[in-house]
């Protein structure tokens, strides 16, 4: 019986974990995204791939998951909306001077690049997003995760490996 208390795919445990975090994850969205709308999306987005690893997300740990798999969401929206917002200065500072061949492998290449990032393990992907798109520090990453500025540094380096890779050299 005391194993069904802490199984997260049971409906009723799952229930209670929502009621239980979804107030302070609430707050917390708010806070980095300053839209209620936006906030309540990735809240929504959190809890259904919570439901999706329930499986295994151990039950003390499912905070921490929610949280974290809540921030990776956000800083991928401001990610996007950093491409989506540079892209478009350079297309307006272009003012539509290159190459319809060279608008093409442009937005290739920028699909390239967001497939590589989205396709990191969450570790070294909420590292590289933090340090690239967040312009933090790697002892500013370290506090904010809790874990040493050598890890930061090694997913960091994994991380560009990994692009390195499925990128190429450029």
């Amino acid at each position: 019986m005391i194993k069904d208390l802490n199984n997260i795919c049971s409906d009723v445990v799952f229930e209670k974990l929502f009621h239980k975090h979804a107030k302070d994850l609430r707050r917390f969205l708010f806070f980095k995204t300053k839209d209620i709308d936006s906030a309540e999306d990735i809240l929504q987005d959190a809890f259904i791939k919570l439901w999706d690893n329930c499986a295994k997300v151990n039950y003390e740990k499912s905070k921490s998951f929610l949280f974290t798999v809540a921030n990776n969401l956000f800083l991928n929206i401001k990610k996007h909306e950093k491409v989506v917002a540079q892209h478009q200065k350079n297309v307006i500072k272009s003012n539509n001077q290159e190459t319809p061949e060279f608008v093409m492998l442009e937005k290739e290449f920028l699909e390239k690049i967001e497939k590589a990032i989205s396709d990191l393990p969450e570790k070294q992907k909420e590292v590289f997003l933090l340090s690239r798109i967040e312009k933090m520090k790697y002892r500013e990453i370290a506090e904010m995760l809790g874990i040493s500025v050598k890890a930061v540094e090694k997913r960091m380096h994994l991380a560009l490996l990994e692009m390195k890779e499925k990128i190429g050299n450029v």
